[in-house]
């Protein structure tokens, strides 16, 4: 099929050259005045680049003001303030993109998003939400954590890998959510509920990584916070910032900096918990030492004692008692020690159990989609799928050739 182009037709570099003239050649965007709240602002070598919005997020637009002009503004754009800016379009070619270039700044009050989360803070202070007392203590060891974040996110590769290595075996239930734009609120609030619907869950992780301020605005909603606040189980929240506290990182029962500090906190490391009962084990040993060494000179002191006095009724009566505290002390210390005994060899045979290379050694395989989930019934598989096979030792690539459905599928 043959196929001509118009021609009309011009480059990339001509549209773009048009679009410039028309956008910094017009009277009215050559100067003009725009209002708006500063939603984020980072400092450069060569300027002040910061980002002005409507108070309802709907519309935002990149502002730069030059090191040349920083010192000339009447106001610093911070995050939070609402100000009068006024300048001139200008795109740049190479990316496509315009943005504002400022020659000044005037102060217009306080921020209306931050008004907003000050108030909603307040109101949710004096429920007393925030409150110490409400907070409730992580399990020890718990054996099903639920994981609310975004299925494409780094967030969750970083919190799979940091629990796969601190506890092998756990149980891990993932319920996806949107955690950026304005349908992120609803989508995390559903999220939440369907781990509660559920009911294995012990602990719930509450995650995304790094953004900008309005990238992070979910997170103090008030249909978040309260969904948090009136989770049926403890929330630790893992959300990738530094410098700003969200309001659900307030009403949550733990909070930290990072997705992978979540994931440290929520469950111990199975390597330090056997080095912990190892540690005991070996108090336990030296504890029954002390005793049979104790005992011993007792022993001795009493056999002492016996001879100075020479009363055999009284030596059979001592014999008889110290024989009776020794076959006891034989008891209590046999006793101990074979639990102790039967206690470390349920924790190695524990270990052995959980280690996935073990299972694979005895014949079993898991097989994996392309994704890396695991592949559990035959109704998660299509035909023509490639999926991955993991044997005892090595891997095969398979594809799906016929799905045969059970009848309880």
């Amino acid at each position: 099929m043959n196929c001509e182009f118009p021609d009309t037709a011009i480059s990339v570099a001509g549209i773009t050259n048009y679009i410039q003239s028309l956008l910094e050649e017009d009277k009215i965007l050559r100067q003009v005045w725009i209002t708006g709240e500063v939603s984020s602002a980072n400092h450069h070598r060569s300027g002040l680049f910061f980002t002005l919005q409507d108070p309802d997020g709907t519309a935002a637009i990149k502002c730069v003001a030059w090191n040349t002009q920083v010192a000339k503004l009447m106001q610093i754009p911070a995050v939070g303030e609402q100000l009068i800016i006024l300048g001139s379009i200008r795109l740049y070619p190479q990316r496509g993109e315009y943005q504002l270039t400022v020659w000044q700044a005037l102060p217009a009050g306080v921020g209306l998003q931050a008004l907003r989360y000050q108030q909603l803070r307040n109101r949710l202070l004096s429920e007393g939400l925030f409150d110490e007392e409400r907070k409730r203590p992580l399990p020890v060891h718990p054996q099903t954590i639920a994981v609310v974040t975004s299925p494409t996110a780094a967030a969750w590769g970083d919190i799979q890998k940091t629990l796969k290595h601190r506890y092998p075996g756990l149980q891990v239930l993932f319920s996806p959510a949107t955690v950026q734009g304005e349908q992120a609120p609803e989508s995390i609030v559903k999220a939440i509920a369907r781990v509660e619907k559920d009911g294995r869950a012990e602990v719930l992780i509450l995650s995304r990584g790094g953004g900008a301020v309005e990238e992070l605005a979910c997170f103090n909603d008030e249909r978040v916070v309260r969904s948090v606040a009136e989770c049926s189980i403890p929330v630790i929240t893992g959300i990738g910032h530094q410098r700003d506290e969200s309001l659900v990182d307030l009403v949550a029962d733990v909070c930290v900096h990072t997705p992978t500090a979540a994931a440290e906190l929520v469950v111990p490391a199975l390597s330090e918990l056997y080095a912990q009962h190892q540690q005991r084990i070996d108090a336990l040993y030296d504890a029954v030492y002390e005793v049979k060494i104790t005992a011993t000179n007792q022993l001795q002191t009493l056999r002492n004692r016996l001879q100075r006095v020479g009363l055999d009724r009284q030596v059979k009566q001592e014999m008889q008692k110290l024989g009776w505290k020794r076959q006891q002390l034989v008891q209590v210390t046999s006793r101990r020690s074979q639990q102790a005994t039967q206690h470390l060899e349920m924790l190695r045979q524990k270990l052995a159990t959980l280690d996935p290379k073990a299972v694979l050694q005895r014949g079993y395989a898991v097989v994996r989609q392309e994704n890396g989930a695991i592949a559990r019934t035959a109704t998660q598989l299509t035909v023509g799928q490639d999926l991955l096979v993991q044997l005892g030792q090595g891997e095969v690539k398979v594809k799906v050739v016929e799905v045969t459905k059970t009848q309880k599928d």
